[in-house]
């Protein structure tokens, strides 16, 4: 799934200099930091050249953004730029904290008790330095939890959506969570997926399928606009020693981002694996699944966004073909945000772990809260 990015010049008072001309037509695209404490290692900006002309890759001297807890950060430029940018193209470069950001103490325990579901807290705000990662602290009615949410990010789509006669419902829930490593290098990933199959029209309306997915992998920056990784993934059924499904696969992926233009991007995702001990009743899997698939989304940031992933084995002519469609709801008019209305369509070979060996046509809509 893609990172969600603020576009700084999109926001109130989000260039405080005058740019010179070369930089006039680069946009800062800022990921906002988890907190205050959370950017003290610095920020990772994307530069997007909107120009016709090459240009060097040089920000405004300052960016002021949000953070995801609602702070308020004024960022300046680190002498680290990288250039020329083509036309089109992106550079990242490094912003740290103003010293009047960094001088503004975080809220404490003691002084702004958290309210029920949001972040109040920063491990960094306790320590010498404020070098330890920042740590979100939530009280709900279940108590008081703490965890490094920033290092939480989407994976593939969460939604639910529901379709007519035999396609019934299917949710997805996904995410990834970055175990070692920084985001500017390489880092070690874990994820996980779980996608549900919702009979609604049968007698009391089961879950007749369910899969099973976690992942490990290392994802590698090569430049600004292309990652690549090794992984491994398990998909299951959970069945039992007569039902099980079990695909082990290790696999190459690599993701390349081209910008198109007034907010759209172009992802291009490559992926071949290959299989990893048994496969449970499943031992013809690759059959049907093949050892690599292409996903290609197109999408504008707060507009609409169309990804479609093709898998098969060219050998066998069998394969399958999924597209998603989403819009943000919040661009239709006022509240709801961060929900999608969105739309899923399959075709092809294995759309559910248990149907690996049957061709289904099915199209669903409902909502989504990852895109």
């Amino acid at each position: 799934m893609p990172k969600c990015w603020w576009i700084a010049g999109a926001l109130p008072a989000a260039v405080t200099l005058p740019l010179t001309p070369a930089a006039a037509q680069l946009r800062p695209l800022v990921e906002p930091p988890a907190s205050a404490a959370a950017a003290q290692g610095g920020v990772e900006v994307f530069l997007l050249n909107e120009g016709s002309q090459p240009a060097a890759a040089e920000g405004p001297a300052e960016i002021e953004t949000t953070a995801r807890d609602g702070s308020h950060l004024r960022l300046v430029a680190a002498p680290d730029g990288e250039g020329p940018v083509a036309p089109g193209g992106f550079a990242r470069v490094h912003y740290r904290l103003a010293a009047a950001t960094l001088a503004s103490p975080p809220p404490t325990m003691a002084s702004a008790p958290p309210r029920a579901g949001t972040a109040a807290l920063s491990e960094a705000a306790k320590t010498p330095g404020g070098t330890r990662p920042a740590e979100t602290i939530v009280t709900s009615s279940h108590g008081t939890s703490g965890a490094f949410v920033d290092r939480f990010h989407p994976y593939e789509p969460i939604y639910g959506a529901f379709g007519l006669s035999d396609a019934g419902g299917k949710l997805q829930f996904s995410f990834a969570f970055r175990g070692l490593g920084r985001e500017d290098g390489p880092h070690l990933d874990f994820a996980y997926t779980q996608t549900m199959f919702w009979a609604l029209g049968e007698p009391s309306a089961p879950f007749r399928s369910t899969t099973y997915s976690p992942e490990l992998y290392l994802d590698v920056p090569i430049d600004a606009t292309t990652t690549g990784a090794v992984g491994l993934r398990h998909d299951s059924n959970g069945g039992g020693p007569a039902t099980s499904i079990d695909v082990n696969r290790a696999y190459l992926r690599l993701n390349k981002t081209v910008a198109l233009g007034d907010g759209w991007r172009l992802d291009l995702t490559p992926q071949a694996w290959f299989y990893i001990r048994n496969r449970g009743v499943a031992r013809d899997v690759d059959r049907y699944w093949g050892y690599s698939a292409i996903t290609a989304a197109i999408g504008q940031a707060d507009g609409a966004k169309l990804s479609v992933t093709a898998r098969g084995n060219p050998g066998t002519g069998r394969g399958s073909a999924e597209a998603f469609l989403s819009y943000p709801v919040a661009a239709i008019g006022n509240g709801w945000p961060h929900i999608y209305l969105f739309g899923q369509a399959f075709t092809g070979y294995g759309e559910a772990i248990d149907d690996y060996n049957r061709r289904t046509t099915r199209a669903r809509l409902g909502v989504a809260f990852t895109r």
